[in-house]
This record gives C-alpha cells, sequence and structure tokens, in this order.
C-alpha cells in the first residue's frame, strides 16, 4: 500500500469530450506508486432513456486496482438500472424493448429515487463484488474510494464514498464540497467502535486510513451488522443540488491532489487557466504535473467538467502569460549562456 518508486513515472493519460451543454477534460497520472491503482468513468448521455443526463466519477483503488476497475466498468449500470431509481416502478416512458424501464426528460425521476438509487447501487455492485471475491477463495484484498457527479437538466447530484473529493465552482468562489470520509470523523468513529474496531493513527484498526469504500472486504466480516454498519462502509453520501446559470465547473480528484492543493487554491488554479486556454485535457494535465511538483507522491487522476458560465478566454490573460513565457525563456536561456 505504501511502496514507491525510485522516480516518478511521469506518462499521463488524458482525455476529453462535450454534450449535454457541457465540456469535460481529465487526465491521470501514476507518479511515485509502483502502481496505478485509479481509475474514472465520464459518460455524457447516460443509458435506460437518460440521454441529456452524464455521469463523472473517480475511483482512487488501494491494496490494488481490481476494485477501482470494476467500479468504472459497472458502477452506473447499478445505479440507473435498479427500481430504486426509477422510484420503485417502470418509469415514465414505460419498458424498452429489452424490458427494462426507460425515463422521459419531461418527467425525470424525484430526487429522492436518485439519491435511492445511488445507494442501492452502490450496495449492490459491493455485495457482487464479494461473491466474486469469494468464488476465488478471498484472493482479493482491494478497495476503492468513489467520488462522482450526476448531472440531470435539473440537479447537480454529488457522490461521495471515502476521501477523494468533488467540488463546485459557482459565482467565481467554491459554492460546495464534498467532505472526506476519514476514520476520525465522529460519526464514523462511533459507527467503527459500535462494529467493534478502533481507531488508531488515525486509521481504521491501525491500518486503512477512510471509514467509507467499495470493496475492502476484510473490514466488511462483523457478524449481525448491516452493510452499513460494518467497520467500513460502502455507502455512500449523495448531496443534490439545483444548477444555477452560474455554475462554473465541477472538479472530481482523488486525495493525490488534494494532499497538496486545497479547495480555493484548486479553483483558483482552473480559473486561471481557462482564461488563457479552451483546452480542458490540458488544463487537468497542469493540475497534475502541479501536484507532483508540489510533492505529491500518490497516484493522481483529475476530471473538470466545465458549465456554460465556466470562464472564457481573455486577451489581457493570453497576454500576461504570452509576456511571462518570453520572461521566463530568456531568464533561461541567459542563465544557459553565462554557464558557457
Amino acid at each position: 500500500m505504501g511502496a514507491f518508486l525510485d522516480k516518478p513515472k511521469m506518462e499521463k493519460f488524458t482525455a476529453h469530450g462535450e454534450g449535454n451543454g457541457l465540456r469535460y477534460g481529465l487526465s491521470s497520472m501514476q507518479g511515485w506508486r509502483v502502481e496505478m491503482e485509479d481509475a474514472h468513468t465520464a459518460v455524457i448521455g447516460l443509458p435506460h432513456g437518460l440521454n441529456p443526463w452524464s455521469f463523472f466519477a473517480v475511483y482512487d483503488g488501494h491494496a490494488g486496482s481490481h476494485v477501482a476497475r470494476y467500479c468504472c466498468e459497472h458502477l452506473l449500470e447499478h445505479i440507473t438500472s435498479n427500481p430504486d431509481f426509477r422510484g420503485g416502478g417502470p418509469g415514465p416512458g414505460g419498458g424498452g424493448e429489452d424490458g427494462r424501464a426507460t425515463m422521459d426528460i419531461r418527467n425525470e425521476p424525484s430526487v429522492e429515487s436518485v439519491k435511492n438509487g445511488i445507494r442501492t447501487g452502490f450496495l449492490q455492485i459491493d455485495e457482487q463484488m464479494r461473491a466474486i471475491s469469494e468464488r476465488k477463495h478471498g484472493a482479493d484484498r482491494s478497495g476503492s474510494t468513489a467520488v462522482g457527479v450526476m448531472i440531470s437538466p435539473r440537479h447537480i447530484y454529488f457522490i461521495n464514498c471515502g476521501d477523494s473529493r468533488g467540488l463546485l465552482s459557482r459565482g467565481g468562489r467554491v459554492h460546495f464540497f464534498t467532505l472526506d470520509h476519514k476514520p476520525s470523523n465522529p460519526l464514523e468513529k462511533e459507527r467503527i467502535q459500535n462494529a467493534g474496531g478502533s481507531v488508531m493513527i488515525q486509521r481504521v484498526n491501525g491500518s486503512l486510513a477512510v471509514s467509507r469504500a467499495l470493496g475492502d472486504f476484510d473490514y466488511k466480516c462483523v457478524h449481525g451488522k448491516g452493510p452499513t454498519e460494518q467497520l467500513v462502509s460502502p455507502e455512500p453520501e449523495v448531496f443534490e443540488i439545483e444548477r444555477s446559470e452560474e455554475d462554473e465547473f465541477v472538479l472530481l480528484a482523488c486525495d493525490g491532489i488534494w494532499d497538496v492543493m486545497a479547495n480555493e487554491e484548486l479553483c483558483d488554479f482552473v480559473r486561471l487557466r481557462l482564461e488563457v486556454t479552451e483546452d480542458l485535457e490540458k488544463v487537468c494535465s497542469e493540475i497534475v504535473d502541479t501536484c507532483l511538483y508540489k510533492g505529491s507522491r500518490d497516484n493522481m487522476s483529475v476530471v473538470l467538467v466545465c458549465f456554460p458560465a465556466a470562464p472564457k478566454i481573455s486577451p489581457e490573460a493570453v497576454k500576461r502569460q504570452a509576456e511571462l513565457e518570453k520572461y521566463l525563456q530568456n531568464r533561461v536561456s541567459g542563465g544557459a549562456s553565462k554557464k558557457k
């Protein structure tokens, strides 16, 4: 869990896309870790008739990458296909050709249905992964945090399980951010102790640094306790926010980013970069590079989702950027000539 390389692996995976009035970019880097355990999801247009909806998520794996990769591939389907998400029955669009319900944008599922469906989807996928692990005789002990955002035409649903973090920038400031699930948090600590565990050195039983996660089945074996009452809970917190014309962007990132950049610092960084480039892949790549140089030793993944009100390119900012780059280039070339 804590092994590092002699030098960081700096190759990046980057991607971008747009649709439903949104633009997104993402970037991830292995960094100093011996394995890349992060994964991510970016989907514009969701299944089961939810074409105007979008979903983005970052999964930060630990003790292996299996759970993070599995969630990346299957979590969204578990959420959108379960009956709770549809309000307990077929949606207003009726059943599709495959017998599954479809939904009509004119009558989208209620906020409570969506929140219940997200929670149910997390519990279902966790139980499914446990069954897969048991068939393999408990061979896999990995786990993963998950932070995501589901964006409908009317609402933004933030989803958090663990210590990755998501935030919303609105009207030039941080409007909302998720709270990390740490074992030392009073409510988390109470659940851990009620399940017969302890919190030592701010870790579950002195070992695991997060109190909620998918997988981590070694911490979910207390008889007589339900899945949300275990030492580590797979239950996400889900927050609903009504969309506003002032919404600028959403940031989702693993703790490899947040370990070295505060919420406001990262938001200010993104705003400044959006004033000089429309390339969201580039902005995300610069976030990752900056965090590496600031001393992050973890895997790093970030997803940036921009709304129509996101900062636009500013001629003044572009000019300042060009002047700065010219100044730095002159300093570098001047220093090189002095060494000769």
